[in-house]
């Protein structure tokens, strides 16, 4: 991430393992509530779900029925990032809908990993005060799904990833006109991001994330394709 994601995510491998957590959930029902919901990856109702927290927010992560997922963030700083989708990602047209209330730093976001190149990737939907254009660079532009997204390239330094801390890109879209549901058609970004110079590898989980930093807010989101 751009800026306040420094600090974010060592994801899930392969093996699927939890971000930074000893537990490695394939099936549960709910993830209990608590104070600061603890790191974890897995599948729910058939979503494989990614939820990551550096342990600095107050933030509870419940995964609830079907491919709905909420988050309810505020007090003390730190940084999280979670959500329900698809592993391996790839080109989707994902349908989802809901409510996003960020006070501060957040991003709604199509989120994922590619490997050979190793590139975290965002479909920014909607953001709080930052805008993670910011400190990126900006390659060009794509046109879909009623709205206009510019496309930005990023480079992080020996940072936390799905490999572990390494240097990696970041790939961004990020929508002019934010919203809070819709279609994002995976497939027209990643043509885009191609047409642009921007490669991608293999590709490892995508889900439909909340995130946040030094924030508070709360977010309901439902994936409504098919898992």
């Amino acid at each position: 991430m751009v800026s306040f994601t420094s600090v974010l995510v060592v994801c899930a491998s392969l093996t699927r393992v939890v971000f930074a957590s000893p537990l490695n959930i394939t099936e549960f029902n709910l993830l209990d509530k608590r104070q600061s919901t603890p790191s974890a990856t897995g599948f729910h109702n058939g979503y494989y779900f990614s939820w990551w927290t550096d342990g600095g927010s107050q933030v509870t992560y419940t995964n609830e029925a079907g491919g709905k997922y909420s988050v309810k963030w505020g007090g003390g700083g730190g940084n999280f990032v979670g959500g329900k989708g698809w592993n391996p990602g790839g080109s989707k047209a994902i349908k989802y809908s809901g409510t996003y209330q960020p006070n501060g730093n957040s991003y709604l976001a199509v989120y994922g990993w590619t490997q050979n190149p190793l590139v975290e990737y965002y479909v920014v939907e909607n953001y709080g005060t930052y805008n993670p254009a910011s400190n990126a660079q900006k390659k060009s532009t794509v046109t879909t799904d009623g709205g206009t997204y510019d496309i930005y390239v990023s480079t992080r330094y020996n940072q936390p990833s799905i490999e572990g801390t390494r240097t990696f890109q970041q790939y961004w879209s990020i929508r002019t006109q934010k919203r809070t549901g819709g279609t994002v058609t995976t497939g027209n970004h990643f043509a885009a991001w191609e047409k642009a110079g921007l490669k991608l590898g293999t590709h490892n989980y995508m889900i439909v994330a909340t995130e946040g930093y030094y924030s508070s807010g709360s977010s309901t989101i439902t994936v409504e394709t098919p898992p």
